[in-house]
């Protein structure tokens, strides 16, 4: 099968030209005008790939590939083929990374999926809505009364931006998202399906039914923040749910109303966080973390994944298990119950 991209073709980077972009030091005899044009995994590699290698159990590959060019550490760099353009750095797949991006700068957000320049037709815009110029809106996207988009944002087929919403500048909202009640900073990426702003889940119980709780904040959403696939974050209850700045969220992760996520945070996918949770900064949720409400977890903590958090979390601590306790803790329980069930086990035919 012919490969197909979807991504715009670049013109390529000379050997010469990636290593200034990097600073990566190319092995004696590289070839530095060499040109790369595409990236690719070792095994697949062909003369205009560039890819990289970072580990020892790689080096089979490396030995074999046909790629234009490789990043590799020092310790691997006499053990890549003679003809091979080798780049020396200490961090292969960082400078990998610059250099993809470079590549495929249109990858690192949604784009229009219309090839739209400006407001397609087929949008509908409401007149009070105040829109600046380099927006570009696709087909049947939805823009309420005096929202207000910011140049150079990108609104998908089928989004809906609610009245009174303010987004940035370079923004992209992808395709079928809603945003209500809500401010978005500048340069955040929220992907296709996300469902931000709804109100939160709380009821008042009584003898004859539970009574919903009216839900009048907003969710704040400072800049550099990437919000994944099917996510869904919920506007505060009588304060705000805030998302701090630089923080990134993987595809179905639930955050409650009331939530203060820091700065530079990692919440992967499938984490649930009850209302009027607080992260700290740099916060690490791996997969399938659920937290209690009204809980804290400090600055630099790192939760483990499937961990049920119930209680406060000290600044810079590994948490695991359920109920989560720290790493030590939690390793020592394991190794306990694994003695206690081979003792239980001895005897038995």
């Amino acid at each position: 099968m012919t490969k197909l991209n979807f991504f715009k073709p670049h013109a390529g980077l000379s050997i010469g030209e990636i290593a200034r972009i990097t600073g990566a030091v190319p092995r004696a005899g590289a070839r530095l005008d060499h040109r790369v044009t595409d990236i690719a995994p070792l095994d697949r590699a062909g003369p205009s790939d560039l890819a990289f290698l970072d580990s020892a159990k790689h080096l089979t590959a490396m030995s074999r590939t046909r790629a234009g060019a490789c990043f590799t550490m020092a310790e691997f760099e006499d053990k890549a083929p003679s003809g091979l353009n080798v780049l020396r750095t200490p961090q292969p797949f960082r400078a990998f990374v610059l250099v993809a991006s470079t590549l495929y700068p249109d990858a690192l957000r949604p784009s229009s999926l219309f090839d739209s320049k400006g407001v397609a037709p087929g949008t509908h815009v409401h007149a009070s809505a105040k829109i600046e110029n380099g927006v570009t809106i696709d087909p049947g996207a939805v823009i309420g009364p005096r929202a207000g988009i910011g140049t150079g944002t990108v609104i998908g087929a089928t989004a809906v931006i609610g009245p009174d919403v303010q987004i940035g500048r370079r923004c992209s909202v992808g395709p079928g998202a809603s945003i209500i009640h809500a401010f978005i900073g500048d340069s955040v990426i929220i992907h296709p399906g996300c469902r931000i702003g709804q109100d939160g889940f709380r009821y008042q119980p009584s003898p004859k039914g539970h009574i919903k709780v009216p839900q009048i904040g907003r969710v704040i959403i400072q800049d550099n923040v990437e919000i994944g696939a099917g996510t869904t974050i919920d506007r505060g209850g009588i304060g705000d749910t805030v998302i701090g700045e630089g923080t990134k969220i993987d595809n179905l992760v639930q955050i409650g109303h009331n939530c203060s996520i820091g700065r530079h945070c990692i919440i992967v996918s499938q984490c649930g966080i009850s209302g009027s949770v607080v992260l700290g900064d740099y916060v690490v949720l791996a997969g399938q973390v659920g937290l209690a409400d009204h809980i804290t977890i400090g600055q630099g903590a790192m939760i483990a994944a499937q961990s049920g958090v119930i209680s406060d979390v000290p600044a810079g601590a590994k948490y695991f298990g359920y109920p989560a306790a720290p790493r030590g803790e939690f390793l020592r329980s394991v190794a306990t119950l694994r003695k206690l069930s081979a003792r239980s086990g001895k005897g038995k035919k």
